[in-house]
This record gives C-alpha cells, sequence and structure tokens, in this order.
C-alpha cells in the first residue's frame, strides 16, 4: 500500500500540491490523470524521491519513505520519454541497468525481452532507435526486476498497436499477481480498457478517486472520455 498524508508542495508562489491525501491499494491499475499543470508529475517526482514535500509524507507498505531510498528497489519505473546515454547499444543500456541492481540476485523477468524481440536489437546505438523502440526499452526496463509497484507514464506513446497491446496484457497480469500500477495517460481510450480506478486532478488538487465503474455510472456513460468530459463541465457549471 502507497499512502500520502498531507503532501503540499510550492515552487515559489505556485503551489503545485494541494494538501493531497490519497491511497493506492494492491491489485489495481490506477489512472492518475488531468490536464497539464495539474500537479501529476509533481506527485510521481514526490513518490520517486525525485521532489522533497514541504509538508506532509508519503508511506510505502507503512514505512515513511523519508531517509530511506531502499523502498525504490520495488518501484518499476517507465518514463515518457527515457532518456539513456545515446551513445550505448541497447545491449550496454540492458547490461548497466542489471549491473546496478545486482541482477544476480535477483529471478528477471524477460517476458517482455521476449515479446519485443528485444534480442534482435542489442548491437543498435540508444540514439538510433525510434521513439516506439525505446518505449519498448523502457517498458522492459520498468518491469525486469519483478517489483511491487508500477509507475507508467504515457506508457503505450509511440508503441504500434501490437506491441501496445503486448504491454496491456503484461499490465494486467501484474494486477493479478496483487501489484500496484499507477498509470498516467492523456488517450483515455487507452486507459478504458484495463484501469479500474480513475484519479483526477486539477489545479493540485485531486477532484475525485473513483472505481471507473462508479465514474460511469455516475454519468451514464460507457467511456471514460465522456465521462471524465461530462463531469468535469457539470464542477464548471457549479
Amino acid at each position: 500500500m502507497i499512502q500520502f498524508s498531507a503532501i503540499n508542495k510550492q515552487f515559489d508562489k505556485f503551489k503545485v500540491l494541494n494538501n493531497i491525501e490519497l491511497t493506492l491499494q494492491e491489485g489495481n491499475i490506477i489512472a492518475l490523470i488531468g490536464p497539464n499543470a495539474c500537479g501529476k508529475t509533481t506527485l510521481i517526482k514526490a513518490l520517486l524521491g525525485m521532489v522533497i514535500p514541504d509538508t506532509g509524507e508519503i508511506f510505502f507498505d507503512g514505512k515513511s519513505i523519508k531517509k530511506d531510498w531502499k523502498y525504490r528497489n520495488n518501484i518499476g519505473y517507465m518514463p515518457q520519454i527515457g532518456k539513456y546515454p545515446e551513445n550505448m547499444t541497447v545491449g550496454q543500456v540492458i547490461g548497466m541497468v542489471e549491473d546496478l541492481r545486482d541482477a544476480q540476485l535477483n529471478k528477471l523477468d524477460r517476458e517482455l525481452y521476449d515479446s519485443y524481440k528485444l534480442k534482435d536489437i542489442l548491437h543498435k546505438r540508444m540514439g538510433t532507435l525510434s521513439g516506439g523502440t525505446r518505449q519498448k526499452v523502457s517498458a522492459y526496463l520498468a518491469f525486469l526486476f519483478h517489483p511491487h509497484v508500477f509507475i507508467l507514464d504515457e506508457p503505450t506513446a509511440g508503441l504500434d498497436p501490437l506491441s501496445a497491446i503486448i504491454l496491456k496484457e503484461k499490465i494486467l497480469k501484474e494486477k493479478e499477481k496483487g501489484k500496484i500500477i499507477l498509470i498516467t495517460s492523456h488517450i483515455l481510450s487507452e486507459l478504458d480498457e484495463i484501469v479500474n480506478q480513475i484519479v483526477y486532478m486539477e489545479e493540485g488538487k485531486i477532484v475525485f478517486n473513483k472505481p471507473i465503474d462508479q465514474v460511469k455510472s455516475d454519468t451514464g456513460k460507457t467511456k471514460l472520455t465522456e465521462a471524465i468530459a461530462q463531469i468535469m463541465n457539470i464542477d464548471k457549471r457549479v
């Protein structure tokens, strides 16, 4: 379980996170959505230890993450745009990450390695890869060490339809294992197929946190895109 308790963060005069209270439970695929500059990225960076909240606390499996970096070993992170040494080959990048995480002590998850046929591109330099191929490498690295928590930022961006389906199937498998999967995406149609919980943010606040079935039931819509649009239009009229 991950818990955000009274999290506040301000950059200069701009309050990016405003008293965030949020609990993420095992066995769920949660969509973190909202307009640009709503605070999603800052919230994720706070969980990753890349941003320190001004006030409040984050708990990972019941323990505060303050001054404790080891919890990060249980997180698989897939950035929207993976930044790697451009002159290194795919094989060198994978080997470097395995060495950093002491791969010999871990049973590695190589399912995406095989599904994406990464063996065929190990010799290619990262700087020559297309955006979609780079995404495949990022996806493989995120799942490699069997983490308990996944943070996937626009995971299907740039992927061809077949590769996107492979990744979605992998995400669903991890959910069945009781993992926590947090996904951010601007393509709500992609989320409709896999997520079961929606956290919607605006202006640094959580507007609502509901199961996707409840969101659709409340609005009478069958598509997530239409349901979210209706909710936000109602809020703006109030």
